[in-house]
């Protein structure tokens, strides 16, 4: 099976994929546009809230609730009530910066990174928050931090730096939460463009959304090879994420921010959610503890 079209979104810059196994359904949102978007498994039924300002990703809560990054902010999200309950704001102070990516490791603490909205070099960092909503920051002098993954065994993450064309490596502590750099486990050359979201299979290799890459890229962290590539129709594929009860399909975002009016019109399904049919299962999300 060849990737098709989930929903014709047209997002400016679509992000944040996450399958939600209680409701049977796949969440993403446009971060520009600050809408968030639930895609029903069995139904196709699609609904749709929006936001003030940037919304940039999303993670499981309690029942019947996410966790949503909306500018500088965290806030669980009531999807039967519609009602956000602010929990934290980071970076509120720092002018011209932004929450981007995030997702909860096995403890249910959610670690989030930032970036300055001119991709300033160094403009960003990478921050985990606990159980008590307590913020630790994790990593600094970063430029557009991303993609994150955890090992099954829980002693290994990985974090992808945009600029730097590498995912990176630490050792993890799951009990505390500490990080530690090892090395970079895949390089990525320039022609393929640039590491974007990822996600994890069941055989530890990671899906790596490439910007301007025309695709997910299925890398082996452990020699740095890459082992597949899942062509979309697409230059700007933003993010990934394992979907439905087996998770054995790939939901993939776009975006068609960035690209001028003749590639609009050469690349008319950019912005669009796709669908691809792995031969390998996925990891499950965590849920946040908060």
């Amino acid at each position: 099976m060849n990737p098709q079209v989930l929903y014709a979104s047209q997002c400016l810059l679509g992000e944040g994929p996450l399958w939600h196994p209680e409701r049977n359904s796949c969440f993403w949102v446009d971060i520009e546009q600050g809408i968030l978007f639930e895609h029903h498994w069995i139904s196709k039924e699609i609904k749709t809230w929006k936001f003030e300002g940037r919304l940039t990703m999303v993670c499981l809560s309690k029942p019947n609730c996410l966790i949503l990054g909306l500018n500088t902010g965290i806030a669980r999200f009531n999807l039967t009530t519609a009602k956000l309950e602010w929990l934290v704001d980071i970076e509120a102070e720092i002018e011209g910066n932004r929450l981007n990516d995030g997702k909860c490791d096995n403890k249910g603490r959610l670690w989030i990174g930032s970036m300055e909205m001119t991709f300033k070099q160094g403009g960003g960092s990478l921050y985990c928050i606990d159980e008590h909503i307590e913020i630790q920051k994790k990593l600094e002098n970063l430029t557009i931090s991303n993609g994150i993954a955890w090992t099954e065994d829980n002693q290994k993450m990985y974090f992808i730096d945009s600029p730097t064309q590498a995912v990176q490596l630490y050792s993890f502590d799951a009990n505390s939460g500490a990080i530690q750099f090892e090395k970079n486990v895949i390089h990525i050359p320039e022609e393929m463009g640039t590491p974007d979201g990822m996600c994890m299979d069941g055989e530890g290799m990671l899906w790596v959304a490439h910007w301007g890459g025309f695709g997910v890229y299925r890398w082996n962290p452990l020699n740095g090879k890459l082992v597949e590539k899942v062509e979309i129709p697409v230059p700007h594929v933003t993010s990934c994420a394992f979907a439905g009860k087996d998770l054995d399909h790939l939901i993939i975002t776009t975006a068609k921010r960035e690209l001028n009016h003749s590639d609009r019109e050469k690349y008319p399904e950019s912005g669009n959610v796709f669908i691809f049919k792995t031969k390998v299962k996925g990891t499950a999300s965590n849920t946040s503890v908060f």
